[in-house]
């Protein structure tokens, strides 16, 4: 395969066209009765969004290139390195433990509503970990990076992220009885959503909703939770139903008169891919090399970003807390 063939493969997949491509050229568009063919022929549409999102920018000369260069970045370099790693995750965890389901589900409409209802827990464990564990946080920080909010932010992830959320996700949902096809329906749907709710102003301005902010997580919340302001911290960790959120305790809407703040609170460049990618994890090293003994080297593995082995915590419950007793709102 020559040079232009990778790029045109590339373009395709990263605009989702792919299927299209391959159905212009057979002449055969039989896969359009399948439900698997459905799905991938309304794949382009968040890419499609992100360019009229960008194209909005550049008629109102709002367009700013650092804005999404590091995102398509990230997106390039875990592309490359998806040639040489593949882990099947969903499937080794559906060989491993769907026969060890407490029920049986099937498709049907009050099975979805349960398996959903699962799978934004599954979800909402994935999340709060990423923000809660160290280790974790590495992985996910690179979603956090970015300091503006736009589509393109739905690419800005570490390699091993999608394998360590579907780890976890999917383990749950099948233990809790949640079938494979019923899942991938469900993971259709919440990872379009879940690019939706990165939509920058220039498409969205109000990311509220209207009514919908009171039923489902909206990009408003989205927002909040990418941004670093106190009061945001740590919050919005479900992806469609606010459901769990609510019984825990960390649903946050965004308040008027405190947009969101976006990035992470480390001194970074968000402009470094370098620094976006791994500096966590070069954070983290330093301060394992630094901690004594055993335990506290561990500790700053497992504890939550922000925890020092010397009690001057400052993490982002701690923050977050100090602000609502300063009365600041």
């Amino acid at each position: 395969m020559n040079v232009l063939d990778i790029i045109f493969e590339e373009l395709t997949a990263f605009l989702g066209i792919d299927h299209w491509v391959e159905m212009f050229k057979s002449g055969d568009y039989s896969s359009l009765y399948t439900f698997d063919g459905i799905l991938d022929a309304i794949g382009p549409l968040i890419p499609l969004i992100l360019l009229i999102e960008i194209t909005r920018a550049l008629l109102y000369k709002r367009f700013k290139i650092e804005d999404y260069k590091v995102p398509f970045l990230i997106y390039i370099f875990n592309r490359f390195v998806s040639r040489f790693v593949s882990i099947g995750v969903v499937g080794f965890c559906i060989g491993l433990f769907e026969k060890h389901g407490l029920i049986n589900t099937s498709f049907t409409w009050y099975w979805f509503i349960y398996g959903y209802v699962v799978w934004e827990f599954s979800h909402f464990i994935y999340h709060f970990l990423g923000h809660k564990v160290r280790l974790f946080w590495c992985i996910h920080s690179t979603h956090h990076a970015p300091e503006t909010m736009n589509l393109s932010v739905t690419f800005a992830h570490f390699f091993l992220e999608g394998a360590y959320a579907d780890l976890i996700r999917t383990t749950i949902c099948l233990l809790l009885g949640v079938n494979p096809p019923l899942l991938f329906f469900i993971m259709f749907i919440d990872g379009t959503w879940g690019a939706f709710i990165h939509v920058g102003e220039n498409i969205l301005k109000d990311g509220r909703l209207g009514f919908l902010e009171k039923i489902i997580l909206t990009p408003s919340h989205h927002r909040v939770h990418h941004a670093r302001n106190p009061l945001y911290m740590d919050t919005n960790f479900c992806n469609l139903l606010n459901i769990w959120d609510k019984v825990l305790g960390t649903l946050q809407h965004e308040r008027r008169e405190l947009p969101p703040e976006y990035g992470i609170t480390r001194e970074m460049n968000p402009q470094n891919f370098g620094d976006v990618y791994f500096g966590e994890f070069v954070a983290l090293v330093k301060d394992i090399a630094r901690a004594p003994g055993l335990k506290n080297k561990l500790l700053y593995i497992l504890m939550p970003p922000g925890w020092s082995h010397t009690g001057g915590h400052k993490t982002a419950k701690m923050v977050r807390r100090e602000f609502l007793e300063s009365g600041k709102l």
